[in-house]
């Protein structure tokens, strides 16, 4: 794993520190224009008492820890990531999505997969966060497409989940708490831990935003490498910076065909340089 190099910055806000915004405070003490303090606001490499902030008008008081994870150097022209198709039949596909690329929209797996199956009417079924690997359906033609969305909508889609965590978590378990007022479930068992960190194997039975990362930070047991959801310690232990939240869509199940006696698909991604070389570092299975 290539780790990502860091400058960690802090300082503490005292009575007089002007301005009291954070977007204003970091332009005044890394000398930065308001939009790169925003852009390390939006990376979620600043942190105010070890907790991830992203707001740039958070109001700061005397007291108040910031940090900063400042990136040292960043590779200039990278290339994009390869994205390489696991299976696909008949108009429908899995594509081993890397990090680093959104699911949909500019710049996304699905127009790189239009452009380069010449598909103009490809869409992909279900979303994975930017930095989330693994399995991402997706469907060539309209009917296809919704098809596999009412399969999604009526819980006949298998979803399993690779993440690594901070802290010991043992045996398994059902986590059955509500995301923004709506039902959310979530099954995970261990596969390995210590007391710093876990191997996770989860099966999510809704489909709520960031679900997985959510449910875990509420444990008290957020991704490693989670900005958003975990704290300065998720994100930069003494020895290990995860390059991303550390979370792989390791499975996908789905039925194929429109007959209640259809074959089904069984479609598996291997697990991601770093994460195993996440899983070697943490000396975990």
């Amino acid at each position: 794993m290539k780790k990502e190099t860091t400058i960690p910055r802090q300082w503490i806000v005292n009575a007089s520190s002007e301005p009291p915004e954070l977007a204003r405070f970091l332009v005044r003490q890394l000398h930065l224009s308001v939009r790169g303090a925003r852009r390390l606001l939006d990376e979620r490499r600043v942190f105010v008492n070890n907790r991830p902030v992203w707001m740039a008008r958070h109001t700061l008081r005397p007291g108040d820890t910031v940090t900063v994870l400042l990136p040292n150097s960043l590779p200039p022209n990278r290339p994009p990531p390869t994205l390489s198709v696991l299976w696909e039949s008949a108009g429908l596909g899995v594509v081993n999505k890397p990090a680093g690329l959104l699911s949909v929209g500019q710049e996304s797996v699905e127009n790189r997969l239009r452009e380069e199956r010449r598909a103009p009417a490809l869409k992909v079924v279900h979303r994975l966060d930017r930095d989330t690997t693994g399995c991402l359906l997706f469907a060539e033609r309209p009917e296809l497409f919704d098809a596999m969305v009412a399969h999604f909508r009526d819980g006949r889609i298998g979803k399993t989940y690779h993440a690594i965590v901070r802290g010991k978590i043992e045996g398994h378990g059902t986590l059955d708490l509500p995301i923004e007022g709506q039902r959310a479930i979530t099954r995970y068992r261990v596969a390995d831990a210590h007391r710093e960190a876990s191997h996770l194997i989860l099966r999510i039975e809704t489909g709520r935003t960031h679900q997985i990362r959510r449910h875990l930070a509420m444990i008290g047991h957020p991704l490693l490498g989670d900005r958003q959801y975990g704290t300065l310690e998720t994100v930069a232990t003494s020895h290990f910076i995860p390059p991303r939240p550390l979370l792989h869509a390791s499975l996908l199940q789905f039925p194929i065909g429109s007959a209640p006696s259809g074959t089904s698909a069984h479609v598996e991604a291997p697990l991601p340089a770093d994460f195993r070389e996440a899983l070697r570092i943490l000396n975990l299975r």
